[in-house]
């Protein structure tokens, strides 16, 4: 398995719950949780019992409807059924694709007051009605989410640590790379905006340096979500299905908010609420909400009628936005790597930015102001809350070399003393001026 950051995640709850939570690994279809918690359990327990409700049998469900109140018995049959002795304080039970048999996760408050063994659940789409109902969510429950790899993990892949070591440091030091080496990274995240953070495409790629691997396997992922739309979102699933189609190009837009007029039928945020929510708890696509009134707590005045709706994962949206015939998969992929992609490329390094913010924890918002002057119109790509003391802090995405600083200037002249540091990501190096820091795209991560 490739080095994931998420592995010290779960071995820090080991280490702070001992058996007094239970946790639940969150996460897109084919990002690698049932991969990563598994060579968790075999790594750090005496033994390991996996049960996946995708391809358990009605015999083994009905082990926990029929003993959920007798857990010796349970525990004694599962552990006949599947052939793996349990040890009291020293076995995980890991409950995977949860989602396929929610009662069982009504269980997981018992399991955690038995206290006998560690319980680990992973799963998708826990949120949405169908696997909630009927069920008490458990509060011993500590819920975790597994995102695709960022920059730092593909690094670790292509075995680059010490470059991402070297980024860490200039970040910490604000000091530009050497020519050199500003060169390679720059190489190297158009790589990983081609690839993408999925474990399989990474892992096709890492072992041969062939794209055409990767993306034969995004294909299949692409796929395989579809598939899911229409087996999970009966009722909306041509809601869910128009929304995903429109993701593209929707971004490949100056403005990239999501305009629902480009929808058929009833194009009002009310009729498409539900088909968001369900593409952001698949894992499939990242909400960005409007903050309009920006301050500290950007929560406090979002907009939920104003949002822009970005890909999970960029590999995938390369592989959704090129699958045309127009032109070859070989001649994309060199246009972008080369940074001559006569397209609109900021689509995908935007989708990238709000990839990195989503992996670091943060939650996204942007600013948008309109009006009939240019002068009033004003739109800001992300906010995050920074800095000590907490100020707003703006970050404008830039994917040529050419470019203005308006939107920056105007915000500070508009919102003052709530403005704290700024950042414009760009192609170019490390520079500061004042309270604005000039990042390159591959540093945006450390964000």
């Amino acid at each position: 398995m490739l080095k994931r950051k998420a592995y010290y995640e779960l071995l820090a709850w080991k280490r702070q719950s001992q058996g007094k939570t239970a946790l639940l690994v969150e996460g897109a279809r084919r990002v690698g949780k049932s991969t990563l918690v598994e060579e968790f359990g075999r790594n750090e327990y005496k033994t390991c019992l996996v049960i996946d409700f995708f391809k358990a049998s009605s015999e083994v469900k009905a082990l926990f409807t029929d003993f959920s109140d007798d857990l010796d018995a349970l525990f004694s049959y599962l552990s006949s059924v599947y052939g793996v002795r349990l040890h009291e304080r020293e076995s995980l039970i890991v409950l995977d694709e949860i989602q396929f048999f929610p009662y069982a996760r009504g269980l997981v408050k018992y399991f955690v007051e038995d206290g006998r063994y560690d319980f680990i659940q992973t799963g998708s789409l826990i949120s949405i009605k169908q696997n909630t109902q009927e069920i008490l969510i458990p509060s011993e429950e500590i819920s975790f989410e597994l995102n695709p790899f960022d920059f730092e993990e593909f690094l670790w892949a292509l075995r680059e640590e010490q470059l991402a070591e070297v980024l860490r440091q200039a970040m910490r030091d604000n000091q530009p790379l050497p020519d050199a080496l500003h060169k390679k990274a720059t190489r190297l995240l158009r790589e990983y905006m081609l690839v993408g953070g999925m474990p399989a495409p990474v892992a096709a790629y890492t072992e041969r340096r062939d794209f055409s691997a990767a993306e034969e396997i995004k294909s299949q992922i692409l796929a395989l979500y579809r598939n899911d739309i229409a087996r999970f979102a009966k009722g909306y699933e041509y809601k869910v299905t128009s929304v995903l189609d429109q993701i593209p190009g929707q971004l490949s837009k100056h403005e990239k908010r999501f305009t629902l007029s480009a929808l058929r039928g009833d194009p009002r945020m009310r009729t498409y609420e539900e088909a968001f929510f369900w593409l952001a708890d698949a894992r499939i696509a990242n909400l960005c909400f409007n903050t309009t009134d920006p301050h500290v707590g950007l929560k406090m005045s979002e907009d939920h009628t104003t949002l822009k709706c970005y890909m999970a994962d960029t590999g995938l949206l390369v592989t959704q936005a090129f699958n045309e015939g127009h032109f070859t998969k070989d001649e994309v992929y060199q246009s972008i790597l080369l940074g001559k992609l006569q397209l609109n490329e900021g689509m995908l390094v935007e989708n990238l930015v709000a990839q990195m913010l989503k992996a670091s924890g943060r939650k996204l918002w942007f600013f948008s102001r309109y009006g009939e002057r240019s002068e009033d119109r004003l739109e800001i790509d992300f906010l995050i809350s920074a800095g000590l003391p907490t100020r707003v802090t703006p970050i404008e995405v830039k994917s040529t070399k050419r470019y203005t600083t308006t939107s920056l200037e105007k915000f500070r002249g508009k919102f003052g003393s709530r403005v704290g540091k700024e950042y414009l990501l760009h192609v170019g190096q490390l520079k500061v001026e004042g309270k604005r820091t000039y990042l390159p795209l591959y540093m945006g991560w450390l964000l």
